[in-house]
């Protein structure tokens, strides 16, 4: 946060980034997280997904199984909003299986509002025939089940599956994800902009998921849908470990 005089000059996504990762807990090894949840877990189809397990920590990238994800809301608070559809692709940092590609429209528990509507583009009558996410949930899992997840900014997708699993089963979801939001912000955002700099109009790069893909040289899809949105950050995750990390990268430098 600047301080100009008694102005303020603030990031709103610089703070939504330092309150994700102040409400999380770090996790180093989730081979041995998810042995102890399998043990912890009394609703089965949890105990099944945590007991599938993951990969070790040292395990290349190259090696390891990769959902990329994209949830859409109605909100961005998880205890007011809910889900209301889920795009999801499996890939390597060579291929993305577009075939074996999962989109789901779901009635969300707190409704809809003009707001949201307007930027995923799903409306009223859209959801009316929609299932509740707990139709969908044994399919969601066994998906997700051992692979690591790709994102762009994890302060969606894990808080709102996580309270939407709690609602559903009693109790909620944890995972290791690659955010390739925080990839972007090692890079742009280790080190604040000057006041200097700040004075003269200059602001932080954008670590959004379309300017990031810009710097990479990727094409422009449609935001907001959620395969789209799965679909670009997988690219993008490509793209990154490409210019910047190896293929031989141990997961354990990118999963958080």
């Amino acid at each position: 946060m600047f301080y100009l005089g008694s102005q303020k000059l603030r990031d709103p996504q610089q703070q939504d980034e330092d309150r994700t990762r102040q409400q999380e807990v770090t996790i180093t090894d989730w081979q041995a997280h998810f042995a102890q949840l399998a043990k912890q877990t009394r609703e089965k189809r949890l105990q099944a997904f945590y007991r599938a397990g993951v990969v070790d920590a040292q395990t290349p990238l190259k090696d390891v199984p990769l959902l990329a994800l994209d949830v859409e809301t109605t909100g961005l608070n998880p205890r007011k909003n809910s889900i209301v559809s889920l795009g999801m692709l499996p890939m390597t940092l060579n291929r993305i299986r577009c075939s074996e590609a999962k989109h789901w429209i779901v009635n969300p528990l707190s409704g809809l509002n003009n707001e949201s509507v307007a930027i995923h583009g799903i409306t009223h009558s859209a959801i009316k025939k929609a299932p509740d996410l707990e139709v969908v949930l044994d399919d969601l899992l066994e998906t997700f089940r051992g692979h690591v997840l790709v994102v762009h900014h994890r302060g969606i997708e894990r808080p709102f599956l996580d309270v939407a699993i709690k609602t559903r089963l009693g109790e909620g979801l944890q995972f290791p994800v690659i955010d390739t939001m925080e990839l972007e912000a090692r890079l742009h955002r280790q080190k604040a902009l000057s006041w200097w700099k700040r004075l003269l109009g200059q602001k932080p790069a954008s670590i959004r998921l379309a300017d990031s893909r810009a710097r990479y040289g990727l094409p422009w899809y449609r935001p907001h849908h959620a395969l789209n949105d799965a679909l670009a950050t997988a690219e993008l995750l490509q793209a990154q470990i490409a210019y910047r990390f190896s293929p031989d990268t141990p997961i354990s430098e990118l999963w958080v």
